[in-house]
């Protein structure tokens, strides 16, 4: 990711309007010189949710949440640091320099393709709505079912089929050829010239985390026009596939509260569904459904999918396609198993929402449907073909990172084809994949334990809330910068707890500013995507707290050892070190809790 520099973040912060900012996503309401409303990280009745006038710091007296803008961005709708710095900069017109040296986006401003989509969006609806060729597409739409309230909400358009009309619009807006490029909307010829990207074809937005357009989806609504049934926008510097879920915008907030996610094919099953209520939803953009698309929804915390894909055999390849990824994840799967012939938005339209809430309560596992799915072309009634079966499915099972799921899944596939746990190795030891494969890395890299126990540890100390002035007392008491062995890490810490000492702000964008390390505005942005269980945090953070004493007690002991068995030491110096690891074995560190 890009590292800013501390100067424009400085800029960014104090040019945020945190009360233009915060009304975007709460009902905020004046209280003199102060806005209240109900706080969004937790629930209650009464608000507690407060921020004063021209100030750029909000609080909850209920919770303890405190932050900028940038960390209600990144706490309230889950993204990434990069992202909600770069959102508001062009929301609130600030250039963003770059440390030299690290990734800096080529080509025009993401503000001003931002722009360019945006246009396209509102001239797209506006000629589905207002011309006689998007009436024609509109026949189509209410055919589908969809009336004209439906329509609005969700900004649908129709690309024309008129050459050019599209390019001559927008260059009437002032948006250059080079910037809609850039945006996905034209395309180069091969014998020179442009063409319009999108040509005869309905349009549905894809938005981005603040509602921002970042692409779009095009379907076709005539046999007669070229190409398959969606073309989507390529990749630009704003829409990148193997990240980018259909409907993620409207369904976000309830996802990451609820954390479950249902998934769907079509753009229109993802609307409709939403449009009733079931706003979990995501569709795919028409590309394979991957693991960055898997890590997007688990950054939400997700622990629990349903699949609605069509069932036919390209439907039930891709559910089980879909469904491994999460498995092997540990996010458990529900496939949703529709009748006939029909998909999301056929059913709701014949059937209603409530029987489609039915359909999700009497959804099945995943492990009963691959096994179903695996038995499709094998004769599982002879002991050759349940062999098989068993073997397929074993073997998937085992690939997956987690061992209680890969056990507990091996012990339902004995029940499910009625054969012994012992003989299918359900009580055998599951050791998982100890590596991990960094993305354009070449090799394998091993896990550093060191860096994970640290961020840890900072993790409970930053974002606790209400807890965190009692965690940072504890802290200060029992943890100095030798404890730390990550150097990014030690100097987060450091400059939090000085910060603590001078009782001076302690959210994320602040020890970003104070703490000079490259790495750390990564690191600080990664911590906010692990979601941490805040009815037990005392526990948990005692746990961590009580790790980093004994890492360091038990370096300290090693440390002795090592100086002994050097050979390098009078006997005077020896007997001294051999008392002192005597009582360093003797005392082993214990938590010193002096708020209490």
């Amino acid at each position: 990711m890009p590292v800013y520099s501390k100067e424009s973040l400085e800029t960014l912060r104090q040019k945020i309007d945190l009360a233009d900012l915060l009304a975007s996503h709460l009902d905020l309401k004046k209280a003199g010189a102060a806005y209240k409303a109900l706080c969004p990280f937790h629930d209650e009745k009464t608000p507690s949710f407060t921020l004063q006038k021209g100030d750029t710091h909000y609080h909850c007296f209920g919770c303890g949440a405190h932050g900028d803008g940038i960390q209600f961005l990144m706490t309230h709708l889950k993204m990434g640091f990069s992202d909600a710095v770069d959102s508001l900069a062009q929301r609130y017109h600030v250039h963003l320099e770059h440390v030299e040296g690290t990734a800096e986006q080529k080509g025009p401003p993401k503000a001003l393709i931002k722009e360019a989509l945006e246009q396209a969006s509102r001239f797209y609806h506006f000629y589905l709505l207002h011309t006689p060729e998007g009436h024609a597409a509109l026949r189509y739409l209410y055919s589908r079912g969809l009336d004209l309230d439906f329509i609005r909400h969700f900004m649908i358009g129709l690309a024309p089929s008129t050459p050019h009309l599209f390019r001559k619009v927008m260059h009437g807006k002032a948006i250059s050829d080079e910037i809609m490029e850039a945006a996905g909307l034209l395309a180069a010829r091969e014998n020179g010239g442009w063409r319009d990207f999108f040509s005869d074809r309905i349009t549905f937005p894809i938005c981005d985390a603040t509602g921002a357009v970042i692409g779009f989806s095009a379907r076709k609504y005539k046999e007669e026009t070229f190409g398959g049934k969606y073309v989507n926008t390529s990749e630009t510097a704003l829409f990148k596939k193997s990240k980018v879920l259909f409907g993620l915008h409207h369904s976000r907030k309830r996802i990451a509260k609820e954390r479950k996610a249902l998934i769907v094919e079509g753009q229109i099953d993802a609307l409709r569904l939403i449009q009733v209520g079931f706003n979990i939803t995501v569709a795919g953009q028409g590309t394979a459904f991957g693991e960055g698309h898997v890590k997007e929804l688990m950054t939400l915390g997700v622990n629990l999918v349903y699949l609605s894909l069509d069932s036919d055999n390209a439907g039930n390849e891709a559910t089980s396609k879909i469904g491994d990824l999460f498995q092997k994840q540990g996010v458990e799967v529900r496939i949703v198993q529709m009748p006939a012939g029909m998909d999301p938005d056929s059913f709701l339209r014949e059937h209603g929402a409530n029987d489609f809430l039915k359909l999700l309560d009497e959804s099945i596992d995943y492990l009963t449907f691959i096994v179903s799915y695996q038995s499709r072309h094998l004769n599982v009634n002879s002991p050759a073909g349940k062999n098989e079966l068993i073997q397929l499915v074993t073997k998937q099972v085992r690939t997956w990172n987690h061992p209680v799921m890969v056990q507990e899944s091996l012990r339902k596939l004995a029940f499910l084809t009625q054969v012994s746990e012992e003989m299918i190795g359900a009580i055998q030891d599951h050791t998982p994949n100890i590596y991990i494969r960094k993305p354009g890395n070449i090799g394998l890299e091993t896990i550093d334990p060191d860096r994970i126990l640290e961020s840890d540890f900072l993790r409970w100390l930053l974002l606790t809330g209400e807890m965190q002035s009692r965690f940072s007392e504890l802290a200060k008491v029992n943890i100095t910068h030798k404890h730390f062995r990550s150097d990014v890490c030690r100097q987060i810490y450091s400059a939090f707890i000085e910060r603590f000492e001078k009782d001076q702000q302690r959210d994320l964008t602040s020890l970003m500013l104070a703490v000079e390390h490259p790495e750390a505005q990564k690191l600080i942005s990664d911590l906010t995507h692990k979601k941490i269980n805040r009815e037990k945090a005392e526990e948990h953070y005692a746990e961590t707290l009580q790790k980093m004493l004994d890492r360091h007690w038990m370096q300290q002991r090693e440390t002795v050892k090592m100086k002994i068995q050097s050979g390098q030491c009078s006997d005077e110096e020896l007997l001294l070190l051999l008392k002192e690891l005597d009582n360093l074995k003797n005392v082993q560190p214990k938590i010193i809790d002096s708020t209490h």
